[in-house]
């Protein structure tokens, strides 16, 4: 009723996330004009020995990284045709989709003349590592599009278009996870041309392995972690019966990244160097620690992976640990070598954070406005199996 009829109009009332997301939105939007008017110089502590900071080493390499869930759960229910996780294929295409555009955007802050970010289409060097991770991070992006509009034809009621879509929907995936082994695994050939500078404990001729099996943790972790947030945020069940495949999956990757880690260490004999008392020995053991011992040891325990706590927390420290491994490879492994200690400026930690902010804020937007989960997502929690999987079929299973 409106205030004419003697009931006064309640104002609206702004949350506490909604209020901190609009502080760190106008901090990001002052430190974006004062990055793109005075310069790096200005706005970062990045220099001639220290190019690459918390914007390469977070901003691209991480997230990157943590986007590989999309490839991998799309390979797993459109390439071996495990239909079960078919209700978490959208949310996870969708996380991928923001991850990139995360990505080009975070790249646009990082790049001294980002106005000639379109040259790779040009300028062709295909001898250049960063050249061929450029062109598939650019195809990738447009594979992720392609998979994410059918969600808007769907919204919008353009049925035709989103069955076309649909009818290349294998061919996109196939392209999709080629791409993705691509260029997840080129980021770390990326530091296979600094063998003097990269410290020893993070420099391997395996680092393109590495790279990718860590993505593969990483991003399966991330969709664990995903769904307890938006579960958290829209009132949704944690949907264990398929979060917990990808809990015991997860054992098996980072098992297999900590082994070949180990191995790669132990040949180079730059294993020793973990227990030495220095800074980058710390940082090892930390990062291994957090990203390869506790998320193994949880997860590998049915009693804490079977639990919505445990499973959360395990898939929590395996990309906390990656994380800290990206970041040790692209900050801390360089540090010694350029003879000075990097530390990013508020404005540099702000852009991060920002960007992060309007990730989550367009995930909320497009949950809110798309038909991203499947019809029971929308249902009161605890609904059972019989419904779920109607709900899957309503909702038509693809991405």
């Amino acid at each position: 009723m409106s205030a004419a009829h003697g009931v006064p109009r309640r104002r609206p009332r702004i949350g506490f996330w909604t209020a901190v997301f609009f502080a760190v939105l106008a901090v990001f939007l002052f430190v974006t004009v004062l990055r793109f008017t005075r310069g790096l110089g200005a706005t970062t502590n990045l220099s001639d020995r220290v190019p690459w900071g918390l914007w390469i080493g977070f901003d691209i390499l991480c997230g990157v990284g943590l986007a590989a869930g999309a490839f991998t759960i799309m390979a797993v229910v459109h390439l071996f045709h495990l239909r079960r996780f078919e209700p978490i294929v959208r949310p996870t295409v969708l996380t991928g989709f923001l991850g990139y555009l995360f990505v080009v955007f975070a790249l646009l802050f990082d790049l001294g003349q980002p106005w000639r970010i379109w040259h790779a289409l040009v300028f062709w060097n295909p001898h250049s590592v960063m050249f061929e991770v450029a062109w598939c991070v650019m195809l990738y992006t447009t594979v992720l599009t392609l998979e994410f509009v059918p969600l808007v034809l769907e919204r919008f009621g353009f049925e035709r278009a989103r069955r076309i879509l649909h009818g290349v929907n294998t061919p996109l995936v196939v392209v999709g996870v080629l791409l993705s082994t691509l260029h997840q695994s080129s980021l770390g050939s990326l530091y296979l041309i600094v063998p003097q500078k990269l410290h020893p404990l993070w420099y391997s001729p395996m680092l393109p392995l590495l790279f990718y099996v860590s993505a593969i943790g990483a991003g399966l972790g991330m969709i664990i972690v995903e769904s307890h947030l938006s579960g958290r945020a829209f009132g949704r069940k944690l949907e264990m019966d398929l979060l917990e495949p990808l809990g015991r999956a997860m054992v098996v990757v980072l098992a297999v990244f900590g082994v070949l880690r180990l191995q790669s260490l132990a040949r180079s004999g730059a294993l020793p160097l973990a227990l030495q008392p220095t800074y980058e020995g710390r940082m090892f053991l930390i990062e291994f620690g957090l990203g390869v011992v506790l998320p193994v040891a949880l997860l590998a325990w049915p009693r804490i992976r079977n639990s919505s706590t445990g499973l959360v927390t395990g898939a929590a420290f395996a990309v906390l640990g990656f994380i800290m491994h990206r970041l040790d490879v692209s900050v801390t492994g360089l540090e010694r070598a350029s003879g000075t200690h990097y530390a990013p400026t508020w404005m540099e930690v702000m852009v991060s954070v920002g960007l992060v902010a309007i990730g989550f804020a367009a995930f909320a937007l497009a949950v809110r406005f798309l038909p991203v989960f499947p019809v029971q997502g929308h249902a009161p929690a605890g609904g059972s199996a019989p419904a779920r999987r109607r709900g899957a079929e309503s909702a038509g299973g693809e991405p």
